[in-house]
C-alpha cells in the first residue's frame, strides 16, 4: 500500500499524542461476538512493538486490562481503546464488543472512528448477527475492511469464505469485495487440515512466508502463478471500476500494464468512499510463528489505505439552542469541537471521559463548554455548563500514559469531567457548539429493581445515576402508577453487566422484582353509591353524605364530575370537596388498586350539618360514595396495549407472526422493507412484551429488531383480570 505521511517503517510502539490529522488513523474493530477481534488488536500491538510477545508493555499493563466483568463474561461488554504507532503514523484501535447486547457500545466506536476492520471468524461463517453489525456500518457510512480470522481451524476455507461475503456484502456488485492477499497453506496434518504459512500480496505479487517463524518476502513459485494471475486480474478489475479515470478499463482490456501506483491509489480512494472492500487475513502469534500472520498487511493497509480524520466528514454542529452553524473540519487550530464517546468511572481517579477531538486542540486544565441534550426519555437531563479539563492521557489497558493536547482528530482520556456525560459536546466556553448525536438504540427489557437493604437505599440514586451517565442506552423510568424504580436495557447480559456494576464499582445491592405494567379500572355499566360519614363522638364531630351516579365513558375521557344537586342539600362551598374526594378516591383505584379512568361522576344529592359539615368530611364522603357504586358493579381492568413494529428476515416472518398471536397480539399487518425483510405491525398488550427483547432475538437467530409505542389500553380478559384480583386481595 502506499503512504499518506512521510514515515519510517522502523518508528513503531505504543502511541502518545499526534502532531498533525495526517498522521492519526482512527479505526474500529466490528464483528461478531468470538470473531477474534480483541486477538487481533494483541496481534497489531505485538507487531507495532506495544507489547512483548507475553503481551505486556514497559509498566507491566496488559493489553487485556480491561474491565474485570468482561474477564468473568469472557466477552468484550464495552468499547476500548489500544493506541499504537506504526511508520510514524498513531493508530487508535477501537476495539468494541460483538454482542448485540452492547451494541450502543459499537455505535459509539463507529462514532470515533474512520475506517473499519470488519472481522469475520472463517470457522463460525457468516450468520444473520454478522449481517446486523455489517449493517451498522453502512448506516454510518464507514469505509470497511474484511480480515479473516481462525484460519487455522478445521474445514476452515477461504475461497468459499471470500465468495460468501462478496455475495452477502457486495450487494449489487460482488466485485466490490475482493482479497488482496491470498493465502499459502502449508502440508496437509494428519486432520486432514493445512496451516496457513504465508500470504501472497496480489498486486505486489510478492510472497510473504512466514514458515520459518520470521515474515520474509520472496518471489511466488511456477505452480503458483496461475492462482495469482486469476486473482490479481479480478482484483484489478475491482479497483479500475471504482476508479475515478473512466479510461483505465478501456485501457486495461486493451492489455495494457497498469501502473501499480494508479492501482494503489485507486484503491486507497474506493476504501475511503467505502464503495470497495478489500479482503485480508490474520492469525495470532504461535510459539511456531513469532510473528502474527497478515498483522504487517493489515498495518501497511491501515497507515496506507484507510481515510485520515481530515478525510471524513464531521457530524453537523449546531448551537446548544439548535442554531445551525457552518459545519467543522479538521483542524487543530480551529474551533474546538469533541465530543465524549465513552464514560467510566475508575476506583482512582474517579469518572474518565473518552474523548474524540474533531476540530481544535484539547489541553489539560483549560474551561470547556460541556452541552448535552436529547435523552431527557433515557433520565437525563438537558445541561450546559463549563468545566475545567483534568489530565489528558492515552489509555492502553488500564494503564494512562500522559498527554500534553489532543489535536483534531485524535482520541484522548480525559480525566474529571463530573458533569459530562456519553454524547456530550466539548467546545469552547466562548462559543459552546452541540454535535448532532449518534442514534441510540431503544432498550426494550424491563428491570424492575429495589434496595437491598437501608443501606443501599441511600446509595442506590447515585449509582443509576452515575450507571446511566456511562451508558445511554440505558434508562431509567420512576413509574408513578406502579411505584417501581425501571432499569431499561437492551437484553439479558447489558442487564447483568449493569447489575454487577451496581455491586462492584458502586457499592449497591439490589434486589430484582417482578416487573408491573400500569393498569387502569373502569365501570362497565351504570352504578350508584352513597358516602356517608358521620361521626358525633366527643369534641367537633364530622357530617357529611352524599350521593353519586357513575356511568362509563369512551377511552380516553379520564374523570368527569358533574354537579346536579338542587336545593342545596349540598352547600355550594363542599361540592369541590365531593369532587376532590372523588378524585383522590379514582386515583387509588376500586378494585385492584389501579387507578379508575373513563367514568363520569354525577353528583345527585347529599345531607350536611350546620355545624359539623366540613370540607375534609365531605372529601370522606365523597371517596365513600365512590367505592360503595364500585362494589356494587362490575369493574374491568384495563391493560396498555403497544404498538409494535417487528423487522425481521423473511424466513422468520412465520414464526414471528405465530409468536406474537401466542402473546395474545393482533397482526394489523405487514410490508416490504429493503431487500429479503419484513416489517410485521402488530398490536400487543404490554403485560406480555416484559421478555420479547430476549424472545424475538430467539424466535429470529438475533436478527429480528422491534419497536414499541403506547397505544391505548382495553379490557383485559376475564381470566386475567380475575388472578391480578385476587393477587390484590392477598396484598402480594
Amino acid at each position: 500500500m502506499g503512504e499518506k505521511t512521510q514515515s519510517h517503517p522502523g518508528a513503531a510502539g505504543r502511541a502518545a499524542a499526534a502532531d498533525r490529522p495526517s498522521s492519526v488513523r482512527n479505526v474500529v474493530l466490528v464483528g461478531h461476538s468470538g470473531s477474534g477481534k480483541t486477538t487481533l488488536a494483541e496481534a497489531l500491538a505485538l507487531a507495532t512493538g506495544a507489547v512483548n510477545r507475553a503481551g505486556r508493555v514497559e509498566d507491566g499493563a496488559t493489553v487485556s486490562d480491561y474491565d474485570e466483568i468482561e474477564h468473568r463474561q469472557q466477552r468484550s461488554v464495552q468499547l476500548s481503546l489500544l493506541p499504537v504507532e506504526w511508520g510514524g503514523i498513531k493508530i487508535n484501535l477501537i476495539d468494541t464488543p460483538g454482542y448485540a447486547d452492547f451494541v450502543g457500545e459499537l455505535r459509539a466506536g463507529l462514532r470515533a472512528a474512520d475506517a473499519a476492520l470488519f472481522v469475520v471468524s472463517v470457522s463460525d461463517g457468516v450468520d444473520g448477527a454478522t449481517r446486523m453489525l455489517w449493517e451498522e456500518c453502512a448506516a454510518v457510512g464507514m469505509p470497511r475492511a474484511i480480515v479473516f480470522t481462525h484460519l487455522e481451524a478445521a474445514r476452515s476455507d477461504f475461497d468459499e469464505m471470500t465468495r460468501i461475503c462478496a455475495q452477502t456484502f457486495g450487494g449489487d456488485d460482488p466485485d466490490a469485495v475482493l482479497p488482496l492477499y491470498l493465502p499459502l497453506y502449508g502440508p496437509q496434518g494428519p486432520d486432514g487440515h493445512a496451516p496457513v504459512e504465508g500470504l501472497v500480496g496480489l498486486l505486489s505479487q510478492r510472497v510473504f512466508d512466514y514458515s520459518s517463524g520470521e515474515r520474509k518476502e520472496i518471489p511466488p513459485d511456477e505452480e503458483q502463478l496461475p492462482r495469482i494471475a486469476a486473482a490479481r486480474d479480478r482484483l484489478i478489475e475491482g479497483i479500475i471500476a471504482e476508479s475515478e479515470d473512466e479510461t483505465l478499463m478501456d485501457r486495461y482490456l486493451a492489455g495494457e500494464e497498469i501502473d501499480y501506483k494508479t492501482l494503489v491509489e485507486d484503491l486507497e480512494r474506493a476504501v475511503a468512499r467505502g464503495t470497495f472492500h478489500p479482503v485480508l487475513a490474520a492469525a495470532p502469534a504461535t510459539e511456531g510463528n513469532r510473528e502474527g500472520i497478515g498483522t504487517i498487511e493489515l498495518l501497511e493497509l491501515i497507515t496506507g489505505g484507510f481515510p485520515t480524520p481530515a478525510e471524513r466528514e464531521a457530524p453537523a454542529v449546531t448551537t446548544p439552542d439548535g442554531r445551525p452553524r457552518p459545519p467543522v473540519t479538521c483542524d487543530p487550530d480551529g474551533p474546538l469541537v469533541a465530543e465524549v464517546v465513552k464514560t467510566a468511572s475508575d476506583p482512582y481517579v474517579g469518572r474518565v471521559s473518552l474523548v474524540r477531538v474533531f476540530s481544535g486542540t484539547l489541553r489539560p486544565d483549560e474551561t470547556v463548554h460541556v452541552s448535552g441534550h436529547g435523552l431527557t426519555d433515557r433520565g437525563h437531563e438537558d445541561h450546559d455548563v463549563e468545566e475545567r479539563i483534568g489530565a489528558l492521557s492515552s489509555p492502553f489497558g488500564k494503564q494512562q500514559r500522559t498527554m500534553n493536547r489532543c489535536i483534531a482528530g485524535d482520541i484522548a482520556s480525559v480525566g474529571k469531567l463530573m458533569r459530562a456525560e456519553t454524547g456530550d459536546t466539548l467546545s469552547s466556553k466562548d462559543d459552546p457548539l452541540l454535535m448532532e448525536p449518534w442514534t441510540m438504540p431503544d432498550p426494550l427489557l424491563p428491570l424492575a429493581i429495589q434496595a437491598h437493604s437501608k443501606a443501599d437505599e441511600d446509595k442506590l440514586s447515585q449509582g443509576l445515576a452515575r450507571l446511566v451517565a456511562e451508558d445511554p442506552t440505558m434508562r431509567l423510568e420512576q413509574n408513578q402508577d406502579t411505584r417501581q424504580l425501571v432499569l431499561w436495557c437492551l437484553g439479558e447480559a447489558h442487564r447483568d453487566v449493569a447489575l454487577e456494576r451496581l455491586r462492584s464499582r458502586y457499592g449497591v445491592r439490589v434486589d430484582v422484582v417482578p416487573h408491573k405494567v400500569s393498569l387502569r379500572e373502569t365501570f362497565g355499566g351504570q352504578a350508584f353509591g352513597r358516602g356517608r360519614h358521620v361521626k358525633q363522638s366527643g369534641g367537633h364531630g364530622q357530617y357529611a353524605i352524599c350521593e353519586i351516579e357513575v356511568e362509563p365513558l369512551p377511552p380516553g375521557s379520564g374523570i368527569e364530575f358533574v354537579d346536579k344537586v338542587v336545593g342545596g342539600a349540598v352547600p355550594r362551598q363542599f361540592i369541590p370537596s365531593v369532587e376532590k374526594g372523588v378524585r383522590a378516591q379514582a386515583g387509588r383505584g376500586v378494585a385492584a388498586g389501579y387507578p379508575l379512568v373513563d367514568v363520569r361522576v354525577t353528583l345527585t344529592d347529599g345531607k350536611s350539618h350546620s355545624v359539623d359539615s366540613s370540607d375534609a368530611a365531605f372529601q370522606t364522603a365523597g371517596a365513600l360514595a365512590l367505592r360503595e357504586a364500585a362494589a356494587e358493579a362490575k369493574i374491568h381492568l384495563l391493560e396498555p396495549v403497544a404498538e409494535v413494529l417487528v423487522l425481521v428476515p423473511d424466513q422468520y416472518v412465520g414464526p414471528v407472526m405465530s409468536d406474537l398471536s401466542g402473546r395474545r397480539g393482533r397482526v394489523v399487518g405487514t410490508e416490504q422493507s429493503g431487500h429479503g425483510r419484513t416489517l410485521v405491525r402488530a398490536e400487543v398488550p404490554e403485560i406480555e412484551l416484559g421478555r420479547y427483547a430476549l424472545d424475538l432475538r430467539s424466535v429470529s437467530h438475533g436478527t429480528g429488531r422491534f419497536s414499541r409505542s403506547y397505544a391505548r389500553h382495553e379490557p383485559m380478559p376475564p381470566q386475567l383480570s380475575g388472578k391480578i384480583r385476587e393477587q390484590a386481595e392477598n396484598g402480594s
